[in-house]
């Protein structure tokens, strides 16, 4: 289950989109998950940031469904002992199985013999609170260290748009395209678009190298291509998309930086 909390400013509700943090809790004691809940919708009235809250009480098929979801900035708040798996073995998975080293990890534990373990697993957890040892007080000073990584998370495109605060992570970004007769952009992800104010020149100096400027309209993003075909001049993403917009001048590049041109 989730909850979704909607902030309201006075220039409206904030908009949906990849910037969204996710809370994910995992915790089989109610009265606990209820706590934890409360201390971040708290800690969330500082920040005019969209977020959702997720709950669980196990590592089951819905826990992974949401680890492999592509899409937003995680928190993860991970009981030691739950049913099926243990919280150390969530956390592997999420780094290891699927390759996620920008989320952050903090395990709650009533369990102080299994610390030792947790932080020499090379898993890169923020931190292992004793819930017997001023849980409240520690998690709240956690959650915003992990919030100054959110701000400071290198592989994000941050902006403004409408008074509202936007981070999307390059990883997620399908490509950008210019809005024809607009001062703004387009963002293409996974989730839908986004508008990003600037021109394509201005967004395409903030990216890293995983991006290419293609034409003076387009920017897409290397990880994401399916296949170009060359003849037709047809470059085809992973979620079914596809442009011409290549212009002559970069089909050499584009060709250079795609393994599977056909």
């Amino acid at each position: 289950m989730f909850i979704f909390i909607k902030k309201m400013e006075y220039y409206g509700k904030i908009t949906l989109g990849d910037n969204m943090i996710n809370f994910i809790i995992c915790e089989d004691e109610k009265l606990i998950r209820k706590q934890t809940k409360n201390i971040i919708v708290s800690l969330m009235m500082n920040y005019d940031i969209d977020y959702k809250i997720h709950e669980f009480d196990c590592y089951d098929d819905k826990f992974e469904d949401i680890v492999k979801e592509d899409s937003g900035f995680k928190i993860y708040l991970l009981d030691i002992k739950t049913k099926y798996i243990s919280g150390i073995d969530a956390a592997r998975m999420i780094r290891e199985k699927y390759d996620d080293w920008s989320s952050v990890i903090i395990l709650i534990t009533a369990y102080s013999e299994y610390k030792y373990e947790a932080l020499c697993s090379r898993l890169f957890l923020l931190d292992y609170i004793n819930k017997l040892d001023n849980c409240s007080k520690k998690l709240r000073e956690d959650l915003v260290i992990a919030m100054k990584h959110y701000d400071n998370n290198p592989t994000a495109l941050d902006y403004e748009y409408n008074h509202i605060l936007y981070k999307v992570e390059y990883r997620q970004i399908i490509y950008i395209e210019k809005e024809p007769d607009s001062k703004r952009c387009i963002i293409k992800t996974n989730e839908g678009i986004q508008h990003i104010p600037g021109t394509l020149s201005e967004v395409y100096k903030r990216l890293d190298d995983r991006f290419l400027k293609v034409h003076k309209s387009m920017i897409i993003n290397l990880n994401q291509i399916k296949k170009y075909e060359i003849r037709d001049n047809k470059l085809t993403f992973k979620n079914g998309d596809y442009t011409h917009l290549i212009s002559r001048n970069m089909k050499k590049e584009l060709i250079k930086s795609v393994s599977n041109c056909v």
